[in-house]
């Protein structure tokens, strides 16, 4: 598997058939993004955020540079903490252990800063697969926020995790 960045005229199309029903969505953009995923929007979303925040977008690739993972990196200079967002991976590769090396690249990568003291990133306890996935990453519970997510008619913590460079 290798890192490289998000290329939407090559990317956009397969990712998009990942999210397959709207609560995976929720799940996965904490509604950031329209659902369904309209390509312009989301472009739109990411230049936005790559402006504001720094996000810079990447996917994960096969041997055949395939994406089979994505997610969004930004490094907080005053935290001295990178942020991982909006991880999601192919559904035909989920539970096969893609997910877990894909976050061990970002750290990497994320450590390659020697600044950076941590990497974060944040879940909804509601969504125990991806919670699991995070942990067996090395990802600990930081913090978790009580009722912060608005999902049709439930309200869904949001829990921070953290993995840090000594623990790497």
């Amino acid at each position: 598997m290798k890192l490289r960045e998000f290329n939407p005229d090559k990317d956009f199309d397969t990712i998009k058939t990942w999210i397959t029903d709207e609560r995976t969505h929720a799940f996965w953009s904490a509604n950031r993004f329209s659902y369904p995923l309209e390509r312009e929007n989301f472009e739109v979303t990411l230049k936005e955020n790559g402006q504001n925040f720094g996000d810079a977008p990447y996917v994960a690739t096969d041997d055949d540079d395939t994406a089979v993972g994505f997610f969004i990196y930004a490094y907080n200079q005053e935290t001295k903490e990178g942020m991982l967002k909006f991880i999601v991976v192919d559904p035909e590769r989920r539970g096969k252990g893609t997910a877990r090396e894909m976050l061990k690249l970002a750290t990497e990568q994320a450590f390659t800063n020697p600044d950076a003291i941590a990497v974060h990133l944040n879940v909804f306890p509601e969504n125990a697969r991806a919670k699991r996935c995070y942990e067996k990453a090395g990802f600990t519970e930081r913090k978790t926020t009580p009722k912060a997510f608005a999902y049709k008619d439930e309200l869904w913590d949001r829990c921070n995790m953290v993995i840090k460079r000594e623990n790497i």
